[in-house]
């Protein structure tokens, strides 16, 4: 029997078992239900998620002080991300600084609540540090957090006082610099010792101080020679005259490619100072700066009002208004999503043992 005449009597055979409700027909309802009852869920699901914001209010938690480049974008999103959720939430920023944002981590995992009206921004220090450091002083799991996204990828600089003599970054591998820091955790803690370890500088760290302002303040005043590593943006947003400003030096970036506005400046790359046999644990630390606004959601918070939240992200942070905010306030919009993020936070965590454990050595002197 040819192949037409079998497929011409299997097509007959399902019509007549269409027509008579047999066992073809049931296979057919079943999956156009099941295909249907999925679709009116997802919608239904939605549809809960969307009513929820009405009338509610969303508070973005910055593990830093007011008026530092972290709370300028913060604020920026607060002012721009509630167009695009629907029931149009208003949204507050609660400055929630110490520890280097170990704090408002903690804050976030235990007691925030789990509703999708709270999440937060964090140093990437606090990411990284429960990888590096005693486990037990961290009462949270970076890997469980949900990340809405980041609104740019990083880079930290070095900035000297003129006074103090340093006049590049060579120089602190035959002198000894103070530099200030906010606490023993923390980017201005971290690379320092980093610094010292892989790159042989001399640095000397005085922490303590209660955020950049105070350490760019410090500085000012002669209390320290300097810092390292500041992020870019708090520079542009508290001291954007020290970018080309006689009374400091800004004598290194820190980042995973040089950025070609300071490389312009003629800012030196890390990478010319670190021996290419620590370029591996080198990009590892460096690597943290690829989510270096991190903005993070506690666990918990159900997947549906993640969606609305991280693409209310995304749209914010593309949104033109927004775009030209940030350009006044001079910080840098480069967001990445929320699940690209998460995967990257997962594959830090994953790292080779070996390579941990040579980066916890270097910043845990």
């Amino acid at each position: 029997m040819s192949w037409l005449k079998i497929e011409s009597r299997r097509r007959r055979a399902e019509s007549h078992e269409l027509k008579q409700g047999g066992p073809f027909m049931s296979w057919h309802k079943t999956r156009f239900l099941s295909a249907a009852v999925a679709v009116v869920v997802a919608a239904s699901a939605s549809a809960r998620a969307a009513d929820f914001y009405s009338g509610k209010t969303i508070t973005i938690v910055v593990g830093q002080e007011a008026g530092s480049g972290y709370d300028a974008y913060a604020r920026v999103l607060s002012r721009h991300m509630t167009k695009y959720i629907p029931g149009k939430p208003n949204i507050v920023v609660q400055n929630m600084p110490g520890a280097g944002s170990v704090t408002a981590a903690q804050y976030l995992y235990v007691p925030a609540t789990k509703d999708g009206t709270i999440f937060g921004l964090l140093f990437p220090g606090a990411i990284v540090e429960p990888l590096t450091g005693d486990p037990a002083k961290y009462r949270y799991d970076p890997t469980k957090f949900e990340y809405l996204g980041t609104a740019d990828s990083g880079t930290r600089l070095c900035v000297m006082n003129a006074s103090s003599g340093v006049n590049n970054f060579a120089d602190l591998k035959q002198r000894k610099a103070l530099v200030g820091a906010t606490a023993n955790i923390g980017p201005m803690w971290d690379y320092s010792y980093f610094f010292n370890a892989l790159a042989g500088t001399k640095f000397q760290v005085v922490s303590g101080y209660k955020g950049p302002a105070d350490v760019l303040l410090a500085i000012e005043r002669g209390e320290v020679d300097g810092l390292c590593a500041i992020d870019s943006a708090t520079i542009l947003t508290l001291r954007p005259d020290w970018v080309n400003s006689p009374k400091v030096k800004i004598i290194l970036q820190a980042g995973m490619e040089p950025n070609q506005k300071f490389t312009k400046l003629g800012v030196p790359s890390m990478w010319e100072y670190l021996p290419p046999e620590d370029r591996a644990v080198g990009e590892l630390f460096v690597s943290q700066q690829v989510f270096a606004r991190p903005f993070v959601a506690p666990p918990g918070v159900p997947q549906d009002r993640m969606d609305i939240l991280r693409d209310a992200f995304m749209r914010a942070y593309a949104d033109p208004e927004a775009l030209e905010e940030a350009s006044r306030m001079k910080i840098d919009i480069n967001p990445l999503g929320g699940e690209a993020v998460s995967a990257l936070v997962k594959k830090f965590y994953g790292s080779p043992k070996e390579l941990i454990d040579r980066m916890a050595r270097a910043i845990r002197p």
